[in-house]
């Protein structure tokens, strides 16, 4: 009984306690209602003056005793309700109520301290009070503490004091240290840019898994629809031999629909209607369709036992695939008609046979390709397609500012005690240079010291001092103009240097300080090799490179290889006639076309030794003179557009290539230019520097760069975008020249028309071949060890195979050795290790003597 009845006491309690609280809980709510709208009907009276008689007296009370201030205390009223209604969201007690009262004086403080002089004032509480109903002043409780603060520790002390003790006030009301709730808002924040981060990953999880799930059924469905295309044409095919080989009468109806081709009797008869639909839907005779006539010879005609011999039962091996379908009706007596039934099949060409590994190897599809390509009617782009731009500067104003320039420029050498003058200024598409003859006894080296000094004086961007220029007897400092202007390809292509130019390898450069147009003979090079850093105009002088040749040589004079591991510099040159090959854009490949020049070349210097000739120039002429029907030998260019990545690939091949391509090549007409973004001594090497004597070296980070690409420094001085020293071959020093420019959308246009003069572009296809087996070889090679033969015969000889044993047989090192019998043990020769004793090896001598004779055979 009695846990009963403290059960039901119990009860009764929290009945009550849950009465209680819903009853404080309303007269809450109630409580914060009419505080928040006392607040509003106070900022009423405070701001706007519009609460009455009674308000408005309030509000001037208010703002009589705090100012400006007086509007906080309406705010203080509505967050206090917006609490109370929020149901104990923020605990309230009387420290805190107390401490936003502080907070209230400490901000009456602040605002009645722009009222107080320095030197006090005198203390009257109703000027104070009418003042702060005026705005004029901070309020009676402000003015009157301000008026002391002011005097004793004045107005640095007043506000550091009134923040300090908001900032203490804050942090009791919130009851959280400043440490505290910095952190907890750089949580919140960083919670923040999670959730967007995970949200985000979200998103592209699920649009990567759209593009998977369309990929799948895209290929799903390209998968169903090229099995139903391969089963009706199957269906088709096998319909077609059924209906024209089932009976004698239809063999008579076909004879009878060769005599005629009228379409008015075709249509009377259903047999023949089939017929000719199935020639028209069926694939097989399209490229029949396309060839034009001629005389048909007599053709044999072949009856039901040779039908069982060929495939398709149509007698390839008996009718030539090139009669044409026009002149079927010539020999009603044959069977000519038919025989072409599948033009992938060429009777008058027996297979070529290679071996098994030269099968494994022939990787390359040369069906598109074919041996020679197809003369055309070459016709060289038009000027129109490039682009021209016009020159805004001001003559006059530019002339004053070059006077002004020259005479500060002699004031800042006099300053330094260097009696110099300006005799020259000429004014180039990105500098300027000033020609200064210095006077009897002032040394070169000291002008060239004040780089730096005159840079600054001259508030130039850089500067650079030519000392002395050459063929003259003065100093030359060349000025960045503050604007640089453009130099198109098209100002040098309509120039009288490039129509002048006689090589078919000429190509435009840019323009000199001087405003000359310089076109440069590559064939007088005859080698280039051209380096900058990224973004400082290599690629745009390649272009213009191959510009200048497609608007100077035809397809047949000039031939271009071209080179470009980056893949996306020269793509889009393929399918211009110039090419001999597509843009090489693999590595291991490129390495192959270079090992392919180097034969080309051989080649080449012994033709030229069977003919008695010293150069291509030479052995043209003389098979000209021997046949006037003759090809002439073209010219061959070389374009590698990233040297670095072609060194990473295979580093010793490439140079070796290089260096025989430079050091013999020029007069087998072949030339070579070498790109590069790196100019570091492991890629652009000492011997390839030594056989490439022209070069052209754009804007680059550092004197040592310089010094790579041109062996003295300067290059490090450009200022980018087009501005090159070009150092050709016989040029005791580099010129500065401002390249010419060619834009993508020029270029652009220029393959195109070039392009549509070919209607298919035909590649050597023996030049491929021998590039993509020597590309295969070169791969296998790099991988085998070349004692790998010799430690075979020596292992299977022996009996045993060790690591040790091929280190003293062969003398060479631990590493060596173990990769050869790993290699041994993959090809399985040996066997595996077995703790320390001696491999067995697997293969007896007979059996490596059948190998190497099975290897000889394919």
């Amino acid at each position: 009984m009695a846990g009963k009845a403290k059960k039901k006491s119990s009860n009764k309690n929290s009945k009550s306690k849950k009465s209680a609280a819903a009853e404080r809980g309303v007269i809450d709510n109630i409580w914060g209602i009419v505080f928040i709208i006392i607040g509003i009907f106070l900022i009423a009276a405070v701001s706007f003056h519009a609460a009455g008689e009674f308000g408005n007296v309030l509000g001037d009370f208010l703002k009589g005793i705090f100012g400006h201030v007086g509007v906080i205390l309406p705010i203080y009223l509505i967050a206090f309700g917006i609490v109370l209604i929020a149901n104990k969201a923020v605990e309230i007690t009387k420290l805190s109520i107390s401490m936003c009262f502080v907070i209230l004086i400490m901000l009456c403080l602040l605002n009645s301290g722009r009222f107080i002089p320095q030197n006090g004032m005198v203390f009257e509480v109703s000027e104070f009070y009418k003042n702060g109903v005026s705005l004029n002043g901070g309020g009676v409780i402000g003015m009157s503490i301000d008026m002391f603060l002011v005097k004793y520790i004045g107005r640095v002390g007043l506000y550091g004091i009134s923040i300090a003790v908001i900032l203490i006030c804050g942090m009791l009301v919130v009851n959280t240290p400043l440490s505290r709730a910095y952190s907890s808002y750089k949580q919140k924040k960083l919670d923040k840019q999670a959730e967007i981060k995970a949200k985000r990953a979200e998103e592209m999880a699920i649009h990567q898994m759209e593009l998977e799930t369309r990929e799948k059924e895209r290929a799903k469905y390209l998968k169903e629809q090229e099995k139903l295309k391969k089963e009706r044409l199957r269906y088709e095919k096998a319909k077609y031999k059924e209906e024209l080989y089932a009976t004698p009468e239809l063999l008579f109806e076909t004879d009878k629909m060769r005599i005629d081709r009228n379409p008015d009797n075709i249509s009377q008869n259903p047999n023949e209607q089939h017929f000719v639909s199935m020639m028209k839907d069926d694939s097989m005779f399209e490229q029949r369709e396309q060839r034009e006539p001629e005389p048909v010879p007599m053709v044999k005609t072949f009856g039901l036992e040779e039908e069982r011999k060929s495939e398709y039962g149509f007698g390839l091996d008996d009718v030539p695939d090139d009669v044409p379908k026009e002149d079927y009706h010539a020999n009603a007596d044959t069977d000519s008609e038919f025989a072409p039934c599948d033009t992938h099949a060429k009777a008058e060409e027996e297979p070529v046979k290679i071996s098994n590994k030269e099968a494994r190897e022939a990787k390359l599809d040369l069906t598109d390709f074919a041996n020679t390509s197809k003369p055309i009617q070459y016709k060289k782009p038009s000027i129109s397609l490039l682009r021209s731009v016009r020159n805004t500067t001001n003559p006059a104003q530019v002339n004053a500012e070059l006077k002004s320039k020259a005479a500060l420029l002699e004031n800042t050498l006099q300053n330094f005690k260097v009696d110099a003058k300006v005799v020259e200024v000429t004014q180039g598409p990105a500098v300027t240079r000033y020609e200064i003859q210095p006077n009897t006894g002032v040394k070169v080296n000291s002008i060239k010291a004040l780089a730096d000094d005159i840079a600054l004086n001259l508030r130039a961007k850089s500067i650079r001092i030519e000392a002395p220029i050459p063929g003259k007897a003065a100093v030359g400092i060349e000025v960045e103009n503050e604007k640089i202007n453009m130099v198109t390809l098209r100002e040098i292509i309509d120039s009288n240097e490039f129509k002048q130019a006689k090589s078919k390898i000429s190509f435009a450069v840019g323009r000199d300080i001087s405003g000359k147009s310089i076109v440069a003979d590559l064939k007088s090079m005859p080698h280039l090799l051209i380096a900058g850093s990224t973004g400082s105009g290599k690629s745009v002088c390649i272009n213009s490179i191959i510009t200048s040749i497609l608007y100077k040589a035809n397809p047949d004079e000039v031939k271009l290889v071209l080179i470009d591991p980056k893949v996306v510099e020269l793509g889009n040159y393929n399918g211009i006639p110039h090419l001999l090959i597509p843009v090489v854009t693999e590595p291991t490949k490129a390495a192959a076309a270079l090992n392919w020049a180097v034969a080309e070349m051989t080649d080449r210097y012994k033709k030229f030794a069977e003919t008695g000739v010293r150069d291509l120039e030479s052995y043209n002429n003389h098979i000209k003179a021997q046949d006037e029907n003759a090809e002439k030998m073209p010219q061959v260019v070389i374009i590698i557009d990233e040297l670095a990545d072609l060194m990473m690939a295979a580093p010793s091949q490439v140079e070796d290539s290089i260096c025989r391509l430079a050091q013999m090549a020029r007069a087998a007409g072949m030339h070579l230019i070498v790109a590069t973004q790196r100019p570091s001594v492991d890629i652009i090497t000492g011997v390839i520097k030594a056989n490439i004597p022209s070069r052209i070296a754009f804007a680059v980070s550092s004197q040592f760069d310089s010094r790579t690409i041109l062996d003295m420094s300067g290059a490090e001085k450009l200022v980018g975008k087009g501005d090159m020293l070009f150092n050709p071959l016989g040029m005791g020093k580099p010129v500065r020249v401002q390249g010419c420019f060619v834009s993508d959308e020029e270029v652009h246009n220029i393959i195109e028309f070039v392009k549509s003069q070919a209607e298919e572009v035909e590649y050597s296809g023996e030049v491929i071949e021998s590039i993509e087996k020597g590309n295969i070889s070169t791969s296998k090679a790099d991988d085998v060890d070349e004692l790998l033969e010799e430690a075979i015969e020596c292992v299977v000889s022996a009996g045993q195979a060790s690591v040790s044993m091929l280190q003293r047989r062969f003398r060479i090192g631990y590493n060596r050795a173990a990769r050869i019998v790993d290699e041994m043990e993959a090809r399985g020769i040996v066997s595996a290790q077995d703790g320390a004793r001696p491999r067995q090896v697997l293969l007896s001598e007979e059996e490596l003597s059948e190998m190497k004779e099975k290897l000889d055979e394919e």
